[in-house]
């Protein structure tokens, strides 16, 4: 039974295709039309997921929406009338668009798979899971575990914004939700926007700033604004926000809460807003770990299951893997809405095929590393390159990688474009961007001339499976980069008393460890962990590495600019290249140096896209 899975129409479209249980191929939207979180109806991702499947849509026997449109709907409406008559603008402003696109979701589905697949008979295969399930059904189906606990929680589904279930075999039973507007998501989301970051986007801004602040305010919050109870369930008192019926995500009480106005874009960060994002980080962590705790008790189980966008804020992760609440724990790379395109054809999958549970074997996960997007052959990457006016050599692949090895060495950033492309939001070593993680200069040059962006921004390190406990202070796999956990004590370098005295971001270039380009200011690092079953040839290049310095960890960050998609095609890979300081690019067997390019096919990256 083929299976294919669609999110779309709010942000981060996608589409996922199964085949009796196994995933065989899933792609963001985005990464074919250019456009940031793109929110249209997915039809390149679609077409890319036939295509790697070998098959035509009328040979997919079901097509699974992520979520139920009409409760959606109907979420909307009971919030307005709830609150009326605050929020008529936003009423007024929202209803159009619903009355026109997204209240017919299932019949604009149908017409659009009908004008582009017309033999499909979309309208009998069209099916609808509900939004915390997709996520619930993303995260235990592909783990390695036979039954596990299974929380999601991110900003809001229909009505749910946190969920506990219990998976076991082939059923996700639902035992706990918490509604909107009580959300941890949103809460995150509110402070993203207060500190003049975009929402859906300027989370990860946030989990990074916070380490630079103390964590200040979380009286106020725990007084005045979340109300939390021992077993994780909170409250949100909404005198203190404006998203139910506004515009905005906070009001002028929340500002005076703080003493303080919200930030604009262009407002340069001080050590207030570092606390504040600290606040909200430590908040996130405490609630976080309430309902974890309580997740164990209620469902006995020693594995646990993430999904949903909290599920991202790999910081708050990591302080559930130490303490040790769970015996396991896996987390959905795709955790946000994209990899609900997947979970809503898994849960149609095992709804309708009636099928047996997926096979565990306590080991790897059904995700393939979630290299599950297209993937190029060297003579089409050449020919493609060609057409494009690129200047490159084809390699031996020994060869190609001694050279790259070489250039890191060398302190050069490496464009990295091999195999098949990641599926969720972070680059996980297919499309990413490679440097030496010794480097004390290392953060701050990809920052400001590779990525085009705030200087504190953190990057990850990927290091070898096998080396990983000489390295890091963590003893489990963390193939997607979803987990913090810190440098080991014997790699740390201390800081002076001088160095002790510093705030903020005056912290930010000094020297912490053996590797300064990924260890964070309180000594962290967001890991990820390279197999090398699972990707060859990510393996191959940090071994060779560590083969000439001594070093098994390399800098890791996605292969775009800020506000740009990571790349999806060797044409965007090639741009980006041009675009901005990187020095090499390998995709496939070819090797390209920027010396040897045309200067006239450079591009001014720095202003081409939105601030992320």
């Amino acid at each position: 039974m083929r299976v294919l899975g669609i999110s779309c129409l709010y942000h981060d479209s996608a589409a996922a295709l199964i085949e009796d249980g196994e995933i065989i191929a899933a792609a963001q939207e985005e990464r074919f039309t250019r456009v940031k979180h793109d929110a249209a109806h997915p039809t390149h991702a679609i077409n890319y997921c036939l295509k790697e499947a070998g098959c035509d849509l009328s040979q997919v026997d079901y097509v699974a929406f992520y979520e139920k449109p009409f409760q959606k709907f109907e979420r909307l409406l009971e919030t307005y009338f709830a609150f009326a008559p605050r929020g008529f603008e936003s009423f007024r402003t929202s209803m159009p668009v619903w009355f026109k696109d997204k209240l017919f979701q299932k019949e604009q589905l149908i017409k659009t798979f009908k004008a582009n697949h017309p033999t499909f008979l979309a309208d009998k295969r069209l099916l609808f899971s509900e939004h915390h399930l997709s996520h619930a059904a993303s995260s235990f189906y592909p783990s390695p575990f036979a039954d596990a606990a299974v929380l999601t929680m991110d900003g809001v589904g229909e009505w749910t914004t946190t969920s506990l279930a219990y998976g076991h075999g082939n059923k996700i039973d639902i035992l706990k939700e918490i509604h909107f507007p009580h959300s941890l998501g949103l809460l995150y989301s509110a402070f993203t926007y207060f500190l003049g970051f975009k929402v859906n986007s300027g989370e990860y801004k946030v989990m990074g700033l916070a380490p630079y602040g103390s964590p200040k305010y979380t009286k106020p919050v725990f007084d005045h604004i979340l109300d939390v109870k021992s077993d994780g369930s909170f409250r949100l008192n909404q005198d203190y926000f404006d998203y139910c019926t506004g515009l905005t995500m906070t009001n002028d009480k929340f500002a005076a809460l703080f003493g303080m106005k919200r930030r604009t874009a262009d407002e340069p960060l001080t050590q207030i807003h570092m606390d504040m994002a600290a606040t909200v980080q430590a908040v996130t962590e405490e609630v976080v770990l309430r309902l974890c705790r309580s997740a164990a008790k209620e469902t006995k189980s020693k594995n646990l299951c993430l999904a949903g966008g909290v599920a991202l804020n790999c910081v708050a992760n990591g302080k559930v893997q130490k303490e040790g609440i769970f015996e396991s724990i896996w987390i959905q790379p795709a955790a946000g809405d994209a990899g609900g395109a997947l979970g809503a054809a898994l849960a149609a999958y095992y709804s309708k095929a009636k099928s047996p549970a997926p096979r565990k074997t306590g080991g790897q996960d059904a995700m393939k590393g979630s290299y599950l997007g297209p993937s190029f052959s060297t003579e089409e990457v050449c020919d493609r390159l060609t057409k494009v006016g690129a200047r490159y050599v084809r390699l031996e692949r020994k060869e190609l990688v001694a050279r790259c090895v070489d250039a890191l060495a060398n302190g050069k950033a490496l464009g990295w474009f091999q195999s098949r492309m990641e599926f969720g939001p972070r680059a996980l070593g297919s499309r990413s961007i490679v440097a030496d993680a010794r480097s004390p200069k290392m953060q701050s040059v990809l920052n400001l001339k590779v990525k085009f962006r705030e200087s504190f921004r953190p990057f990850a390190p990927m290091v070898l499976r096998e080396d990983l406990s000489e390295w890091f202070d963590l003893d489990c796999d963390s193939p997607y980069m979803l987990l913090v956990a810190p440098v080991k004590k014997e790699k740390q370098k201390p800081m002076t008393a001088d160095q002790e005295k510093l705030f903020g971001i005056e912290k930010l270039n000094i020297e912490r460890s053996e590797i300064p380009a990924v260890t964070h200011v309180d000594y962290s690092a967001r890991v990820q962990t390279v197999d090398r079953e699972v990707a060859p040839w990510l393996h191959n290049l940090i071994s060779g590495f560590k083969e000439k310095t001594g070093c098994p960890v390399l800098v890791n960050t996605s292969f775009n600019v800020r506000g740009e998609p990571i790349v999806g095609s060797p044409e965007d890979a090639f741009r980006c290249f041009m675009g901005t300081d990187l020095d090499v690019l390998a995709i496939e067997d070819v090797l390209l140096l920027k010396e040897d390019q045309n200067a006239a096919l450079a591009e001014d990256y720095k202003s081409k896209f939105e601030l992320d």
